[in-house]
């Protein structure tokens, strides 16, 4: 093809690449994730979640009255009853058992409440999480996925969603309590006796400190037990889909040894979370049996003082007001208070891990979706008797590019032929390495256009730029003489059909594998589209025939019948422009005569980019590519590129080899 060499090479200095913001850190909890929780749960959950506020109020309250109760039951029941006589009190006695009835069961209904409300706010707070978070993946470019590990984004979906949910239904409901539990028993000391609350302090900044260093080592490793626990599932993830490759190559003690390594290290970080955590509770509750002895001495110290008259009220003031009942009534509050504080301090590590779970879970839905700043799109049009295309609803075959211009308010149509020129692209995956220099080619309408050359030469990475999977660093990619920066992207994938060397069938009856190029196909065409692939033969004598059910990503058929699938799912796209990466790569020498057989009729009347190791499949190609290091080297028709004998020559005649 003599227009192919037009284009002439003209090196030109490297140009900086568009650069990237940086990740968030693994096993950092992200600022701000606490209130953007509970911000998600007040807007879905609003009136449920302030009914749950105040049952837990009443339910914390209601645990407090018992000290009170207690507290007149002995000074005003029992005390002057031993004294008086119990007949004189029973009427006191009867309304303290009645009131305590009432509260109790006030509380008993508050917790039937707030528990069964907290379990459909969790579940539906973790319905909302998961519906956003695979929205959100939906929108992400080709790039997130390239860059991280499958396993590790699955993690997001169970393990941190499942640390969510302790947060959501169990951690911050008893952080809630304990705080109204907590400030209610300071008044209530305070009120009873000074003296006794300032022993409690003392004894409350010994368990501060614990709290300080052993919860806070807890919740450290806790954080770094959920990192440790994600990059585990991503290599037995990754072990499991290459689990043939992992049996061929006998990689099987390499991987039991790799695996052992990420075991290893959730082993220890779990160990330590644990170890910490296990070990706060027991001495936080000694602290508090060893406070509850002391608060027990000094009472009865004071009071047997006071009450022998020796005269300690005057030095310690208040201590006139205590009496055996205010005693008793301080113990119990005090055993509250120390239990209320080991039992906010076991929810340190689980917080940190809910915590953990929600940063990583909003680290995905906070990713930067995939830019499309494109304005024109694809419709369905129809030409009138002088050629002039206007829009229209109904499917009629002639596609056309609705180009809205803004300078002038008008919209011109431009029909859907396939004609693809690539100006001077320069490109690179990341900014320090390009991987396309200076490429230029065009394909018109029909034309079968061909990429040859070694791994990594760069020909994949031509087609990825046509579907704008990445977008180039410099220079023009045109589409029927539209820049594809303005084209939408979902338009634009729309008009390419693409089959890839590697197959990805989903869960589901091969008519709807087949059905995935185009939702809106019948039966009849996705069956029309496998004839055309010649897959119809071996779909007819599958069990079910079309309705037979893939799972497994088809593990159930061969790979050429795989590949067959995915051609078909080609065809039924019916694109103009169809881009084929090693689309035979995978396929026995018989069923290839057949797929090229196939092949042919799908190319008629389209542009086709086609990339291949067997030079045999692109010997009919209008022009073949010959890439090295991201740079076209030669062009031409197969007997053009003979004639030259150069690469192409001696990749042909096999003096070169393609690696």
């Amino acid at each position: 093809m003599a227009e192919a060499k037009s284009y002439a090479q003209k090196p030109r200095a490297m140009r900086p690449m568009r650069g990237r913001g940086m990740p968030v850190p693994k096993g950092m909890i992200k600022k701000g994730t606490l209130g953007r929780l509970l911000k998600m749960l007040f807007k879905h959950y609003r009136w449920k979640m302030l009914f749950i506020f105040l049952c837990i109020l009443i339910n914390s309250l209601g645990s407090l009255v018992s000290s009170v109760f207690v507290q007149s039951l002995i000074d005003d029941v029992i005390t002057p009853g031993l004294l008086n006589g119990y007949g004189a009190v029973s009427k006191t006695l009867f309304r303290i058992i009645f009131t305590m009835v009432g509260v109790y069961g006030t509380v008993v209904l508050a917790g039937f409440f707030w528990h069964r409300i907290m379990a459909t706010v969790t579940q539906g707070m973790l319905y909302q999480l998961r519906k956003e978070m695979f929205a959100k993946m939906q929108t992400l470019p080709i790039k997130y996925f390239d860059t991280h590990a499958h396993g590790e984004i699955m993690s997001a979906y169970t393990n941190d969603t499942d640390a969510t949910r302790q947060l959501i239904g169990q951690s911050l409901p008893t952080l809630f309590s304990s705080s109204i539990t907590l400030v209610v028993s300071i008044g209530f000391m305070l009120w009873n006796s000074l003296w006794l609350f300032g022993l409690v302090i003392v004894c409350t900044l010994a368990m501060t400190i614990v709290v300080k260093v052993i919860g806070g080592n807890s919740a450290k490793y806790m954080v770094a037990q959920q990192t440790s626990l994600a990059q585990e599932e991503g290599f037995v993830e990754e072990m499991m889909k290459g689990q043939k490759v992992v049996k061929v190559f006998t990689y099987e003690e390499r991987a039991k040894e790799e695996f052992d390594k990420f075991n290893e290290k959730l082993y220890k970080d779990s160990q330590r979370a644990h170890k910490f955590g296990n070990i706060l509770g027991p001495i936080l509750n000694n602290i508090g049996n060893f406070t509850y002895v002391l608060l027990a001495i000094f009472g009865g110290i004071l009071y047997t003082l006071e009450t022998k008259n020796v005269g300690v009220s005057s030095i310690f003031y208040g201590v006139e007001t205590l009496s055996i009942g205010t005693i008793i009534a301080f113990l119990g509050l005090s055993r509250n208070f120390t239990q209320i504080i080991n039992q906010m301090s076991q929810q340190i590590s689980m917080i940190a891990m809910g915590l953990a779970g929600a940063s990583r879970v909003f680290t995905l839905m906070d990713e930067e979706s995939e830019i499309d700043e494109g304005y024109v799109t694809l419709v369905n049009a129809k030409k009138d008797e002088n050629g002039n295309l206007t829009e229209t609803q109904e499917r009629t075959g002639v596609w056309a590019w609705k180009h809205y211009h803004k300078a002038d308010d008008t919209t011109t149509y431009t029909e859907l032929k396939g004609d693809i020129v690539m100006d001077q692209v320069d490109f690179g995956y990341v900014p320090e390495k390009q991987v396309l220099t200076d490429v230029s080619l065009y394909a018109k309408p029909g034309q079968q256009i061909a990429f040859v050359g070694a791994t990594g030469a760069g020909k994949t990475t031509i087609t990825n730029l046509i579907n704008r999977f990445y977008d180039i660093a410099d220079g023009k990619i045109r589409y029927d003489g539209i820049n594809i920066n303005k084209i939408r992207k979902s338009d634009l994938r729309r008009s390419l059909g693409i089959v890839l060397q590697d197959v990805n069938l989903f869960t589901g009856t091969v008519m709807e594998n087949i059905r995935y190029g185009r939702l809106d196909a019948t039966d009849e065409e996705c069956i029309q589209a496998a004839k055309l692939a010649n897959a119809d033969d071996f779909i007819t004598r599958l069990p079910d025939g079309y309705d037979t059910l893939l799972t497994n990503n088809g593990a159930n058929l061969s790979q050429g019948q795989r590949q067959l699938l995915s051609i078909a799912r080609a065809a039924v796209a019916d694109a103009p422009v169809m881009i084929l990466d090693e689309a035979t790569s995978s396929i026995d020498t018989r069923t290839e005569a057949l797929v090229q057989d196939g092949m042919q009729k799908l190319m008629q009347g389209r542009t086709v980019f086609v990339i291949a190791h067997r030079l045999s499949t692109v010997r009919n190609s209008d022009a073949i590519m010959v890439l090295d290091h991201g740079r076209i080297i030669e062009r031409g028709t197969h007997e053009q590129l003979l004639e030259q004998k150069g690469t192409y020559y001696q990749l042909y005649t096999g003096v070169f080899e393609l690696e």
